[in-house]
């Protein structure tokens, strides 16, 4: 898209007055670096005895962008123009591609949605970062030492940046709290203490929570009370059922890309270039996909992918996986299951590997490969049974305070055989310092230490009975604390920008309440990449931990004081779903357009009526 003096050379130059830039027709130029092979291209599709164009750009909206673009600046005169709508790059898939290509203005409403989207970027960019540069770039130059300042502005980068931001604010005014959680013992099995309705302390101002005190003497006081009824103890409920613990979903790219940078410490950046990579040596699926389902169409052809994942025998966990399901006569029937469904499909399906491809296997890096076995054993282990536990909670009563502790038992390992095979080959092939493993894994890691502490095993309350005394031993004092909420690592971030800026890190919550997110599963890697080009935030290489710069946190407070809905996650991604809408033919690319300006304008013109 042109730039402003493209119009008019005066605005080359900026100042206040020559903003609101907005252009009624827009204007497109072929950038310098790639003109010989538009020339190529745009002879080819011109040439006279071409009868019908088949339109293979990528399958998405930014690839449907692209023809769309090639097409009107090379003025094409053909008029049957067929798009091809591939998953796999494998030739039976193009083969099918070609037979089934519709004719090119079944997605208009898509190319309407991409133009907007390119529309709003361009405007958003131009207009806001135009006026807040005229506006506070000398005094943001003279902060941060710098000659000149210009402030970007991007619709999604401002908002991410706004994320990191106020995430390093909250850790930076945290103030620790200790506060008194105490643990009876009963004969050597530990229960954690919780405080309910008819407690000598329910709703008492001693507390700090329902599970600690706020000074230590309050903890001493309850820990007297309760041992001098320590004769009163009884069992008063045992809970005991049987659970099951399905396979998770199959990777989209942003579960993919925040795997990667948990397990390898990589940038989403890097994985989306591995999962193009594995994608275009046909090993794997479509990389740019939202979805973690298959559609119905794929899972009837499931097994063809599986037959070809049977042949190979470069893996020994695939190996292992696939000879299991062979042996045992797993299903491969998943149509009804959670795994398949139509209805969370917008562009492609999950990214699954092909079952082809394999002979260029040995070309992959070691990291490449590692990523494949992952998508593998992802995809695999929908077909095996989900891993099952005996549980058993039990509530002790002590003169109305309570206790409870739980045991736990794993009856059958189920899809997690395959899954712990890998990891432990991850463990061996990988030497992880102390110092690299980030704060997010560090409090994961505490997490799953302090429930283990009053985990039992299950043998150990297997002998226990409902309405039977207990003793009690002692009662212990623990100090606990409370803790910062954790940095983004990019992994983190690729997830919350999904989610409209919510980190969910619970994998079954972040499927349940999924929403229109931030950017999409093709541009969010890029504008991490693009804020950290600019110098707005910055990645520890060996954590991948996100913190703002100076710089970003002074362009922060200039956009939260003059534009604070632009650092709003939710309003961003209400755009995003706009953009969705015309894509879907909800609403008509004019009245989007619309709204769209009169954001704009009503931007400037507020600065314009204060003076500036």
């Amino acid at each position: 898209m042109s730039y402003p003096e493209k119009y008019n050379e005066k605005l080359k130059y900026w100042n206040l007055y020559s903003l609101p830039f907005i252009p009624k027709e827009y204007k497109y130029e072929v950038i310098e670096n790639v003109k010989s092979q538009y020339d190529i291209v745009s002879k080819l599709l011109n040439r006279e005895d071409v009868e019908t164009i088949y339109v293979s750009t990528d399958s998405g909206r930014e690839g449907e962008y692209i023809y769309r673009l090639v097409d009107s600046m090379a003025e094409v005169k053909c008029e049957d123009k067929r798009r091809i709508w591939i998953d796999s790059q494998t030739e039976e898939a193009i083969l099918n591609g070609i037979r089934d290509a519709k004719p090119l203005s079944s997605y208009d409403a898509l190319a309407s949605s991409a133009y907007l989207r390119a529309k709003e970027d361009y405007l958003i960019g131009i207009n806001f970062s135009r006026l807040l540069s005229v506006v506070y770039g000398k005094a943001l130059a003279s902060k941060i030492g710098e000659e000149k300042a210009v402030i970007s502005i991007g619709r999604v980068m401002t908002c991410v940046l706004g994320m990191v931001v106020s995430r390093e604010r909250e850790i930076k005014n945290f103030k620790k709290v200790n506060y008194f959680k105490i643990q009876g013992n009963f004969g050597g099995m530990l229960a954690d203490y919780k405080v309910e309705e008819g407690s000598k302390y329910f709703e008492s101002p001693k507390l700090y929570n329902e599970t600690g005190f706020k000074k230590e003497e309050y903890a001493k006081e309850a820990k007297d009370y309760i041992l001098e009824n320590k004769e009163k103890a009884v069992i008063s409920d045992i809970q005991k059922k049987k659970e099951k613990e399905n396979a998770p979903l199959l990777f989209n790219l942003a579960e993919l890309q925040n795997e990667c940078t948990k397990r390898y410490k990589i940038s989403p950046d890097d994985t989306l270039q591995i999962a193009q990579s594995l994608y275009e040596k046909k090993l794997t699926t479509y990389p740019r996909t939202d979805a973690r389902v298959l559609s119905t169409a794929a899972a009837k052809e499931i097994s063809k992918n599986l037959n070809g994942l049977a042949k190979w025998k470069k893996d020994e966990v695939v190996s292992f996986a696939i000879d299991k399901m062979i042996k045992e006569k797993y299903s491969t029937n998943i149509l009804k299951s959670k795994y398949v469904n139509d209805k969370k499909i917008t562009d492609h399906y999950a990214i699954i590997p092909t079952g082809q491809g394999f002979e260029n296997f040995e070309k992959l890096s070691a990291l490449e490969k590692n990523v494949y076995v992952m998508i593998c054993i992802r995809f695999l282990s929908i077909f095996f049974n989900p891993a099952t536990y005996d549980k058993m909670k039990v509530t002790i009563n002590v003169e109305n305070e309570i206790f409870t502790t739980s045991g736990k038992l794993c009856t059958d390992l189920g899809y997690l055989e395959i899954v712990n095979k890998e990891k432990d080959r991850l463990k061996k092939e990988k030497n992880v310092k102390a110092e690299e493993v980030d704060e997010i894994e560090e409090k994961t890691k505490k997490k799953e230490e302090e429930e283990k502490e009053t985990e039992n095993s299950l043998d150990a309350l297997k002998g226990l009975k409902k309405g039977e005394k207990i003793a009690l031993d002692d009662i212990i004092i623990k100090t606990a604390e409370t803790s910062p909420p954790s940095r983004y690592n990019s992994g983190l971030m690729i997830l919350a920008m999904e989610n409209a800026g919510k980190l969910i890190e619970d994998e079954r919550l972040r499927e349940e309440i999924k929403s229109c997110g931030i950017g999409t599963a093709a541009t969010r890697a890029g504008i991490i990449e693009k804020l950290k080009k600019i110098g707005y935030i910055q990645a520890n290489q060996k954590t991948q931990i996100l913190t703002p710069t100076e710089k970003g946190e002074r362009i922060y407070d200039i956009v939260r004081s003059s534009m604070p809905d632009l650092l709003n996650p939710t309003l961003t991604a209400s755009w995003e779903k706009g953009l969705n809408m015309v894509a879907q033919g909800e609403i008509m690319p004019e009245e989007f357009m619309k709204k769209l300006s009169r954001y704009i304008c009503d931007k400037v013109y507020k600065f314009r009526d204060m003076g500036y």
